[in-house]
Formats: structure tokens, C-alpha cells, sequence
């Protein structure tokens, strides 16, 4: 069994940062792309950001110049810098991860269960 925990989220004013961490627990032999969603209120879960195992990044255009994803591949983790941040950033922060894992050895897709981001204006 594989659990991705997230931590990190509030409440913070407009300008304000953030920093997220998500980290996997369980029988993992290896993790692949480990990635960051949110869900705002009404809207759809969309991508916020994804990095590679080997360090690659793609960001949302929303993220773009705000926002910094990283990870530690000793310690399963999975990082979300948050800058400048806007009340349009409100949302539940989702991290996921493609992981392989015993006993079954195949890759699968976890998720975390969300942290909640709060910018006031």
C-alpha cells in the first residue's frame, strides 16, 4: 500500500507564499513523475505543476514565474514553492505520483487527500 500525504496549506494574504510538501510512504520500489493539481470550488482539478525523476519541470501558465516544484528522490518527497500569491489561487492542492510498488511491481497513479490554500485579498 502506497500513501502520498500532503502538507503545508493555510490561510495567507494576497503576496504571500506558500510551501507545500507531499510525501509517499509504503512499499515503493521506484517513483516516476511526481505532479501538483488543485481544485478550486466549482472548477475542475487542473494541473499546477510536474516534475520528472530526473528534475524536469512543466508548469501550469497560471504557475509560470510563481511557483517552483521539486522533489527529493531519498526522501519520496515532492515540493510546491508557492510566491505572489492571489485569492485565484485558492484552492485544494493535490499532489500525485506514478509509483511502482511491491508486492504487484506495477506502475500505478496515487493521490494525495488534498491540503486546502486560502489567499485572502
Amino acid at each position: 500500500q502506497v500513501q502520498l500525504v500532503e502538507s503545508g496549506g493555510g490561510l495567507v494574504q494576497s503576496g504571500g507564499s506558500l510551501r507545500l510538501s507531499c510525501a509517499a510512504s509504503g512499499s515503493i520500489v521506484s517513483i516516476n513523475n511526481m505532479a501538483w493539481y488543485r481544485q478550486a470550488p466549482g472548477k475542475e482539478r487542473e494541473l499546477v505543476a510536474d516534475i520528472t525523476r530526473g528534475g524536469s519541470t512543466h508548469y501550469a501558465d497560471s504557475a509560470t514565474g510563481r511557483f517552483t516544484i521539486s522533489r527529493d528522490n531519498a526522501k519520496n518527497t515532492v515540493y510546491l514553492q508557492m510566491n505572489s500569491l492571489n485569492p485565484e489561487d485558492t484552492a485544494v492542492y493535490y499532489c500525485s505520483a506514478q509509483v511502482i510498488a511491491r508486492p504487484d511491481l506495477l506502475w500505478r497513479n496515487y493521490w494525495g487527500q488534498g491540503t486546502q490554500v486560502t489567499v485572502s485579498s
